[in-house]
C-alpha cells in the first residue's frame, strides 16, 4: 500500500487524543508515514496540499466491529461496498469478526480476506479468528496458524460460549502464547428473546433477554481470568447498567479486561422500537433509558475502552419479516464519527474525549492484539502511519439510507440530522476517499 505521494494538511486544527495536542498546524506525509505535526521542514515541497481550514485533522479511526460479509458474499461484491462505507465514514482500521459464510477457522480463509482487502487498497483490515471451530462451541482452533495468517484475536462473534470447560481451555491457552480473546457476554439460554426483558416487551408479546443474559456471563468470565493469570479479554458491546458495574469493578481489581459499546446502544433505548420497526432488531437487544445512562457514563468515565459501530449490513429481504423473525443487524459505519459527536454534545465530555473513543482507544485493545505488529494506529505521531481522517465538525447532515455507501440501507437513525461530515480519509498516505466538493 505505499505511495510516494507527498501531502500537506494545512491550517487544520489537529487533534491527537493519545498526545493531548489540540492546535492549529500543518501536517506533513509522504511514503505512507506521517513526517511532521506543527513543524514542517521548510523544504517539504507536497505533491498535494489539502486546505483544512475550519475542519478538525484527526487520526484515522478505528473501528472494533465491522462486518464485511466476505468470505460468503463475493458474487454481490460485499468487499468493496462495506470497504467503501468505511473510508467515507473516516475510518482507516477495522476489525471484522468471524461470523463470515463459512467461518474465519481456517488459515486459508483469512490468508485470502486480508489478500483481497489490501487489493482493494481501502482500510487496514485485522480479522478476528474463530475461537471454536465453525463457532461451534466444542472444540477450539488451531489458533498458532490463524495467528500466522493475520488473525489479531479469537472471538465466536454472537455465539455464546456455553460451554464453561471450553472457555476455560480458550483462556488458559490464550494466556500461555499470549493471544486475546473477544467475547459478548449473553448467555446461551437466557440470550434467546428478540428484544431486552421490560415492560415493553412484555406489552408487544416478545420474548425478553434479561440483563442477567450479561452479568451471568460477566461473573464467569471473570472467575475463570482470576483461575488463568494473564488471559487478556475484550468484551464486546456491553449493554446494561449492570454490566458497566461488573467491568469497573474488575478493572479496579486489576484484571486485564477491556470493552467497548455499539453507537446503538449508546443513544437508542428500546422505546425505539416503536411500532415493530426492524431497524432497532438488534444484538444486544436495545435496552432502558438507565441502561443507555450508564453506558454513557462508562464510556465517559472510561470504563468503557471504545466505541463501534457494529456494522452489520443485512439486505432487504432479511428485514421485511416480522420484527421477531427478522435478521438482527444494522449499518453504522457512516455515521460512527457523528454519533461520537453527538454524544459528546449530549453529554459535554468534549471533542478531544468524543475522538479517543474512536481513535486511541480502539488502537489501544488493538495494539495489545496486535504485539510487535503494531502499526501505531490511532494516532499522529512523526514517524507513524500516515493514517488521517479531516472532518468538518460544523457540517450538519441527515441520515438518508439510500446515500449510504453501504449494501445494507436499514439503521434506526434513519431521519436523523447529525453533526460532523468527512472530508478526506487518508490511509498510508493515500487519499481513500473525499467528500465531493471538498
Amino acid at each position: 500500500m505505499k505511495t510516494q505521494t507527498k501531502l500537506l494538511i494545512k491550517g487544520g486544527r489537529v487533534i491527537d487524543p493519545a498526545s493531548g495536542l489540540d492546535e492549529i498546524a500543518d501536517v506533513a506525509l509522504a511514503d505512507g508515514v506521517l513526517l511532521a505535526v506543527e513543524n514542517v521542514a521548510r523544504d517539504f515541497v507536497p505533491t498535494r496540499t489539502i486546505d483544512a481550514t475550519g475542519c478538525v485533522v484527526a487520526p484515522g479511526l478505528v473501528d472494533l466491529a465491522l462486518r464485511l460479509r466476505e468470505p460468503g458474499h463475493e458474487h454481490e461484491r460485499m468487499l468493496e461496498s462495506e470497504m467503501a462505507a468505511a473510508v467515507a465514514g473516516g475510518v482507516t482500521s477495522l476489525v471484522c469478526p468471524p461470523d463470515t459464510d463459512p467461518v474465519l477457522d481456517e488459515a486459508g480463509l483469512v490468508e485470502m480476506l486480508r489478500y483481497r482487502a489490501e487489493k482493494l487498497r481501502q482500510a487496514r483490515v485485522y480479522p478476528l479468528g474463530a475461537l471454536t471451530r465453525n463457532l461451534a462451541g466444542e472444540v477450539l482452533t488451531e489458533m498458532l496458524q490463524l495467528t500466522e495468517a493475520g488473525c489479531v484475536a479469537f472471538s465466536q462473534a454472537e455465539v455464546p460460549l456455553a460451554n464453561t470447560q471450553v472457555m476455560q481451555r480458550a483462556f488458559q491457552y490464550a494466556s500461555t502464547f499470549g493471544y486475546a480473546i473477544w467475547l459478548r457476554p449473553q448467555d446461551f439460554f437466557l440470550g434467546q428473546g428478540v428484544a431486552a426483558s421490560g415492560a415493553l416487551a412484555t406489552r408487544m408479546g416478545l420474548a425478553g433477554v434479561p440483563v442477567a443474559a450479561e452479568t451471568i456471563v460477566l461473573h464467569t468470565i471473570f472467575e475463570l481470568m482470576k483461575a488463568t493469570s494473564g488471559a487478556r479479554v475484550h468484551l464486546c458491546r456491553l449493554s446494561s447498567a449492570a454490566g458497566v458495574a461488573l467491568v469497573r469493578q474488575a478493572k479496579l481489581e486489576g484484571l486485564n479486561v477491556t470493552c467497548d459499546v455499539s453507537i446503538n446502544s449508546l443513544h437508542l433505548t428500546d422505546a425505539d422500537i416503536g411500532y415493530f420497526d426492524s431497524r432497532s432488531r438488534l444484538n444486544p437487544p436495545l435496552r432502558q433509558q438507565r441502561d443507555r445512562d450508564a453506558l454513557r457514563a462508562g464510556l465517559a468515565d472510561g470504563t468503557i475502552d471504545a466505541l463501534v459501530s457494529d456494522h452489520t449490513p443485512v439486505d432487504e429481504d432479511a428485514k421485511a419479516l416480522p420484527f421477531a423473525e427478522s435478521e438482527a443487524g444494522a449499518s453504522g459505519v457512516e455515521l460512527l464519527l457523528s454519533l461520537a459527536l453527538k454524544w459528546s454534545a449530549d453529554s459535554g465530555v468534549g471533542l478531544a474525549r468524543a475522538l479517543d473513543v474512536i481513535t486511541r482507544g480502539p488502537a489501544s485493545v488493538l495494539g495489545a492484539s496486535l504485539g510487535k505488529r503494531q502499526d501505531r494506529v490511532g494516532r499522529l505521531v512523526a514517524g507513524g502511519v500516515a493514517d488521517v481522517c479531516v472532518f468538518d465538525p460544523q457540517a450538519a447532515w441527515k441520515v438518508e439510507p439510500c446515500a449510504l455507501r453501504s449494501q445494507g440501507k436499514h439503521t434506526p437513525f434513519s431521519g436523523y440530522e447529525l453533526p460532523g461530515r468527512v472530508r478526506f480519509t487518508i490511509v498510508d498516505g493515500r487519499v481513500a476517499f473525499e467528500a465531493s466538493g471538498a
